[in-house]
This record gives C-alpha cells, sequence and structure tokens, in this order.
C-alpha cells in the first residue's frame, strides 16, 4: 500500500517537474522571439470639422456614421458678410456631432469629428527597456479585444521619437525637484494589413505580439 502511494506521489511530482519545464520553455521562448504588449488600441487619423466663421447654423446635412469626401459641404453659417459653406477638411465617417441647426457658432468651434475607417492602424506603447527590439516592418500579430479568436496581422511602420509620458500634464518630478524615476513607454504604429471583415473602430482595445 505504502509503495503504491509513493508510486503515485512520484509521478505527481514528476509531471509537477515536466509542467513547470514546459512553461518555463514557453516563457522563455516568448521573451526571446517576440514582444508583447496589451498597451495598445486601435487609432486612426482624427478630422474635426468646424465653423469657418461666426455665426448662425443654418444648414447641417451630417449624419453620424456617413462617409464625406475632403472638400464636399455639409452644413452652412450665416454671417455678417454672407453665407460661408462648412465642408469636410478631409475624407472620412462622422462618428460624433454636435451641431444643432439656428444656433450660434463661434470661428473654429468643432461641430463634428471624423476618421476615415479604411484606413485605421494600431498604436501601441512599448517599454523603453524593450524599444531597442523593435526595428520597422517586423511582422505583427493583432488581437482585437472585441473580436476573439480572430488574428489580424501588420507591420511596424513608426517608432516613435519621445515617450509617451513627454507631453504629460502631469509632472514627473515630485516636491524635492527630484526626478520620479518609472518605465517609460514610447509610442509604436502598426500598419494592419486587411481588416478580415472585421469592423474596426478608433479606441477598441488591442494586444498584439511583435516577431523580432
Amino acid at each position: 500500500m505504502k509503495s503504491s502511494r509513493l508510486v503515485i506521489i512520484n509521478i505527481i511530482v514528476i509531471l509537477l517537474i515536466v509542467a513547470g519545464g514546459a512553461a518555463a520553455a514557453y516563457y522563455y521562448n516568448q521573451s526571446v522571439n517576440y514582444i508583447t504588449t496589451d498597451n495598445a488600441k486601435v487609432d486612426g487619423q482624427l478630422v474635426a470639422v468646424a465653423a469657418p466663421a461666426p455665426g448662425e447654423l443654418t444648414s447641417w446635412t451630417g449624419k453620424v456614421g456617413r462617409a464625406y469626401s475632403s472638400g464636399q459641404t455639409i452644413g452652412t453659417v450665416r454671417t455678417d458678410k454672407g453665407v460661408v459653406n462648412i465642408t469636410m477638411p478631409a475624407a472620412g465617417t462622422i462618428v460624433q456631432q454636435s451641431a444643432v441647426v439656428h444656433s450660434v457658432a463661434g470661428a473654429g468651434m468643432t461641430l463634428a469629428r471624423a476618421f476615415d475607417l479604411d484606413n485605421l492602424w494600431v498604436t501601441a506603447n512599448i517599454k523603453e527597456t524593450k524599444i531597442n527590439d523593435v526595428k520597422l516592418d517586423q511582422t505583427v500579430d493583432i488581437h482585437v479585444d472585441a473580436f476573439p479568436g480572430t488574428v489580424l496581422s501588420g507591420k511596424v511602420s513608426q517608432i516613435g521619437l519621445a515617450t509617451a509620458g513627454t507631453f504629460s500634464l502631469l509632472p514627473t518630478t515630485n516636491t524635492t525637484g527630484n526626478y520620479t524615476k518609472v518605465t517609460q513607454v514610447i509610442p509604436i504604429n502598426i500598419t494592419v494589413d486587411g481588416y478580415r471583415g472585421l469592423g474596426l473602430v478608433p479606441g477598441m482595445s488591442v494586444r498584439i505580439r511583435i516577431y523580432k
């Protein structure tokens, strides 16, 4: 009886050692061959549609979800000197708007925001301790949280020239004037080779894996 129990215990110990070794090998392989982060999101060029002059918003044809071409008129403002057209500064799909017809708009007031949904990319923040391993044109696996089970492919297209915190409003020094040392992250851009039918929108959370 004692002998059989000893055999079972030995088998369990061996299985645990094998499992631990396999896990260690897996994580070693991941650290050597890939750079991974979930500090990433779908991104794009924001297009702000603004009133070109102060006056009454006399018309507005913009609709959320509709795509417009660059230079297309989507509204008018009546000023002291006449009627001024509001046009799209670049091609894009309106994703948010606050325009109200017959309201007063100030010069430069944002009336709508749009993105070119056919030209999105991924912005990922890479720890400064790993940025030396990131090179242009490296292959990237892209996992979008909203679409589990589907992997998109891409390539590193741009590596940031400053840390993400460089332009932060929060200071990195304390009351004594000493720099608070924390690991910084550097943003990189990743082009997406194709959406594979997924409805990507800016802001979606992403996990990436860069092949070294």
